[in-house]
């Protein structure tokens, strides 16, 4: 039943160049916003009304989201910022992971028997990171932007003063977080209501955020790598049993990687570079799936293959993926197609693949919140960014005075190899906790060109579902589909191990369930439905903007028409 697809020659190569270099041509008739909050969204419309361009409009959404959506991003954290600039069709994939401590140890989340210590590196300042987000939207305003720093801030700064209601996301994450955020005595003050889970329409009020926020916009990403912020961080930190010192906020930078690219089908795929696995986990379904005529299989079938694809993929993230300024990464090999071919070799239609029977890495096996945004611009500037303080709440912590949130990034570390952490991932010592190091991520912000069709822009939250949630976006694509259609797909995952399909309700309909057990795949439905995509397509064919959220979520997505030539 195997139909390879032709491999690409010379002239099909000139025929795409040809094609994207049309592509990145023209202009989009509209912009547009979509973020997982509405006050976001409108923070961005905001600063694009304003004479922003999409970069500026990225550091107004990014800062606003970490004033409304405490549960998933926020300026203790980080993220990765995909950016295209259209004038010179350049991309660039901004890091602004956290990095550990300079005091961090390979052993520090083991007790005297080497075993993990649970919760150590999920709640308290222990968990925490050196956050990268302030020092990212500096580097935004000061390498991209068109308006000050400042003016971008503006409307993040305004919604800290003001307040928002809680919604009822952010009440079922703090209902899941209650016991760590009143460890925090700061943190229950900011969060909670009389250090309880809030009432329904409670206003949230951070006038110590506003004023961390006001100190960046006045002096950049010193206000909050230096000076009084950084003092009263370090102290919070430290005082409640952390180990940061003001040298690692100095020593802190954002690093500007080449993104991964690769295709699929004739579409260019841009995507994030590691730190992220997301790039060339992406690449390597997507190569190995190249290999199959999907559309003309049944859907049982067609599903099948998409989890011996992910199956693969996610061996490889455990085994082979880090921080780059630290290991060696493989990287033209995995995202070779060839090397997706010879993956596929192993996959059989009439049989499940067990994780454990896979060469190579072998290991003994013992919730998600982040955010991502899209944005593109009437000059064809866009920006897909994936943020994070990794777990609900982050590490529900915050230094006195400061207003900061700080994540809980460092449990993104292998503590012990294959030792899964808080989203059941396992990794080897590639992903090691080392002093400065960035913890791998499955953050993917992601752009797909398709010649005739036009650019989407896509990612979503998820922890180590993000990846399969973006790939089964961009099959959909693939389909014909628009944002609406990608954003609402039902979603299933398998991430190695535990080897496992997870699926939300509806993804799987009763028959390929029953074909899937069949063939041997273990199943497990989750209560609810999970991700919070956020996407945007320029149709070029039909000269018009789409965008999407989520319909899981409560977000808003936004198209903003040109305004005529004056």
């Amino acid at each position: 039943m195997r139909q390879p697809i032709h491999r690409h020659g010379a002239v099909l190569g000139i025929v795409l160049f040809l094609a994207f270099s049309s592509l990145h041509a023209q202009t989009p008739p509209a912009s547009a916003v979509a973020s997982a909050h509405p006050l976001a969204t409108r923070a961005g419309v905001e600063i694009l009304d304003a004479g922003g361009n999409a970069f500026d409009a990225a550091i107004a959404v990014t800062a606003a989201l970490a004033v409304v959506e405490p549960t998933g991003s926020g300026l203790g954290g980080g993220g990765f910022w995909l950016l295209h600039r259209s004038r010179d069709a350049h991309d660039v994939m901004i890091d602004g992971r956290e990095r550990a401590p300079l005091a961090a140890t390979r052993d520090m989340y083991l007790d005297d028997k080497g075993e993990v210590v649970p919760r150590l590196s999920v709640d308290g300042p222990l968990a925490a990171a050196i956050p990268g987000t302030a020092a990212a939207l500096d580097h935004l305003a000061n390498a991209y932007g068109r308006l000050p720093l400042a003016t971008s801030l503006a409307p993040a700064i305004r919604l800290a003063g003001e307040g928002f209601p809680v919604d009822e996301h952010y009440l079922r994450m703090a209902r899941f977080r209650l016991e760590a955020l009143r460890q925090s005595p700061a943190a229950a003050a900011i969060f909670l209501q009389d250090n309880e889970v809030p009432q329904t329409g409670h206003v949230i009020r951070q006038p110590d955020l506003a004023r961390t926020l006001e100190a960046i916009a006045t002096r950049g990403a010193a206000g909050f790598y230096q000076g009084p912020v950084a003092r009263r961080l370090v102290a919070g930190v430290r005082e409640a049993g952390g180990i940061w010192t003001l040298e690692d906020l100095q020593q802190y930078r954002v690093v500007e990687r080449e993104p991964i690219t690769g295709a699929y089908r004739g579409m260019k795929i841009v995507s994030a570079a590691p730190p992220s696995s997301g790039g060339i986990a992406l690449l390597t379904m997507l190569n190995i799936l190249a290999n199959y005529e999907l559309e003309a299989l049944p859907t049982a079938t067609r599903k099948h293959l998409i989890v011996e694809a992910m199956r693969r993929a996610y061996r490889d993230r455990a085994e082979y993926l880090g921080d780059p300024d630290f290991v060696d990464i493989p990287v033209t090999r995995l995202i070779h197609p060839y090397y997706g071919a010879g993956l596929s070799q192993s996959i059989r239609l009439d049989r499940a693949t067990p994780s454990r029977s896979l060469p190579g890495f072998t290991i003994v096996s013992a919730g998600a919140d982040t955010t991502h945004f899209s944005i593109l611009d009437s000059e064809g500037n866009r920006v897909a960014a994936t943020l994070s303080i990794n777990f609900p709440f982050g590490a529900a912590f915050v230094p006195p005075g400061s207003g900061v949130l700080l994540n809980d990034e460092m449990d993104d570390f292998s503590a012990k190899p294959g030792t899964p952490n808080v989203y059941g991932l396992v990794g080897a010592a590639s992903n090691a906790i080392a002093p400065g190091k960035r913890p791998l991520s499955s953050m993917s912000p992601t752009f797909v060109e398709a010649p005739g069709r036009g650019v989407a822009i896509l990612g979503t939250p998820g922890g180590s579902r993000i990846i399969t949630m973006v790939l089964l976006g961009i099959l959909d694509f693939a389909q014909g589909n628009g944002p609406r259609s990608w954003v609402a797909t039902g979603r299933f995952h398998h991430q190695y191990l535990p080897d496992t399909i997870t699926y939300e309700p509806g993804a799987l309909d009763p028959d390929e369930i029953a074909t899937l057990k069949r063939l041997g795949h273990r199943l497990k439905a989750r209560g609810r439905p999970y991700g919070n995509m956020q996407a945007i397509l320029w149709d070029q064919g039909k000269n018009r903007v789409a965008a999407a959220s989520d319909p899981r979520g409560n977000g808003l997505a936004t198209v903003i028409p040109a305004r005529p030539a004056q």
